[in-house]
């Protein structure tokens, strides 16, 4: 008796469907859970909690600056220098009469500008130099991590002064060094990460189902990546603030009149037996600032990695 053998029906496009739909739902749920776990351990940190506030507070009077502000910050009254607080002005005047409290407000609206646009394009930077390096691999990865080695060679705020020296003092300019300065750090951090992460079977399948090398990195490197990179961006802005106050301290930041807390930092110090609110004030909104950055960079650290669960 001979048997006839057929092949099997070709699966229905919903059915052929089905799977891969299924798979990306679970994946989808399971991103939010994780999400919502770290919000959850972030959240009921109460360090983190402090230094969220901080640096909420921070950022809402820096974006209120005209509203908050009660003077000029640039105008000049010589026969008030160095005025104690007072309900004219809050916090005293400075060495040219100028309102403390306003060049504080207006201050930090330079210094979280600063820093936060500087780290931003350091990340920027950093995610593309470390996805190439990673991904391509062989002579790319061996000329930019080279690259970034001779960065290396230079201490951070060496570096950041030798630019400044070379291009000079400028809001602008200060943003553009920070991103260069920031971007080694998280380039070796993006390519360890895309070297782990490519012996990955999901990483494998979709290589074997021809998707192309912008959408591997895009829609399955990247967001992989995503946890180290929110991590050291809170630190990262921690020291992209240091910086600036630093260069601004050393009078390569921003320039006056324009307010800058280094700047402000600086020129207090002068001044310190006769008015010391001229430093102290400054300095203490830096050091919250940073401090804040790091509880919450911390908290991250904490909840994103899988060490700790």
């Amino acid at each position: 008796m001979k048997v006839h053998t057929s092949a099997p029906a070709a699966m229905p496009p919903a059915l052929a469907g089905a799977e891969p739909s299924a798979s990306l739902l679970a994946r989808q749920s399971k991103n939010r859970g994780h999400l919502q776990r770290v919000i959850h351990e972030v959240v009921t940190n109460r360090l983190a909690l402090i230094g969220t506030i901080i640096l909420v507070t921070a950022f809402a009077v820096a974006l209120l600056a005209p509203i908050l502000a009660t003077h000029d910050p640039r105008e000049q009254s010589l026969l008030k220098r160095l005025a104690p607080p007072s309900p004219e002005y809050r916090l005293g005047t400075d060495e040219l009469g100028r309102d403390e409290f306003s060049r504080l407000v207006w201050g930090a609206r330079n210094s979280l500008f600063i820093g936060f646009a500087g780290t931003a394009g350091g990340l920027v930077l950093g995610t593309i130099v470390g996805l190439a390096a990673g991904f391509f691999g062989g002579w790319l990865d061996t000329l930019l991590m080279r690259f970034i080695d001779i960065m290396y060679a230079f201490p951070g705020i060496l570096l950041a002064i030798l630019i400044v020296a070379i291009v000079g003092p400028s809001i602008t300019n200060l943003i553009i060094v920070l991103a260069i300065w920031g971007t080694p750090t998280l380039s070796r951090i993006v390519r360890s990460s895309v070297l782990i992460l490519k012996s990955e079977e999901f990483v494998q399948a979709a290589v074997a189902l021809g998707a192309s090398r912008t959408r591997i990195m895009t829609r399955h490197l990247l967001p992989n990546c995503v946890g180290p990179i929110i991590v050291y961006s809170t630190i990262g802005l921690a020291d992209a603030l240091l910086t600036t106050a630093g260069l601004g301290f050393l009078g390569l930041g921003v320039q006056a009149p324009s307010p800058e807390w280094g700047t402000m930092l600086s020129v207090g110090r002068n001044y310190l037996r006769e008015a010391p609110h001229l430093m102290v004030l400054p300095g203490l909104l830096i050091l919250l600032t940073v401090i804040s950055l790091n509880l919450i960079g911390d908290a991250l650290r904490d909840a994103l990695d899988p060490r700790t669960r």
